[in-house]
């Protein structure tokens, strides 16, 4: 069984490489930081989700999130993820699972009435290192309106 974050436990620090070949680190983030975890660029949901946190990136820096966003996709597929879709959020690369798997959001699974291994969706608020807040199995369509909700910042 996959080991699960909760609210007050330490988020796991990582270092992955975004779609512009650079290094990011969580512990380099300043304020609150939205880390959400998909399965794969450029299939429907993810990129619903993706749309989603782009379009209300400028009201989220707003209220002192960063959004970062992170897949097992190669940076050269989240490059093309990012122009296609004209995203403006950062998008990670962790495509030895790593991370995921060290937040919870890689493992067992359910899809199509299956069990399989596969990214779980989730979504974490971390401020000054601390999980303030973890969800699992988020759904893809009304996730961004939701956590908006969820953190009480206006729609």
């Amino acid at each position: 069984m996959t080991t699960r974050l909760q609210a007050g436990d330490t988020a796991p620090d990582f270092t992955l490489t975004n779609d512009a070949g650079e290094s990011v680190s969580l512990s380099d983030q300043q304020g609150k930081v939205i880390v959400y975890f998909y399965p794969a660029a450029m299939t429907p949901g993810c990129t619903k989700q993706a749309c989603d946190f782009s379009d209300s990136i400028d009201r989220l820096q707003a209220e002192g999130y960063t959004v970062l966003g992170i897949s097992p996709d190669k940076p050269e597929k989240l490059a093309k993820f990012r122009e296609r879709d004209g995203l403006t959020i950062q998008l990670l690369s962790d495509p030895d699972k790593e991370v995921l798997t060290a937040w919870g959001a890689f493992g067992e699974k359910k899809l199509y009435g299956k069990v399989v291994q596969g990214v779980i969706r989730s979504t974490f608020v971390v401020e000054n290192g601390t999980v303030t807040l973890a969800q699992y199995n988020v759904k893809a369509t009304g996730h961004v309106a939701k956590l908006r909700k969820d953190l009480g910042l206006a729609a």
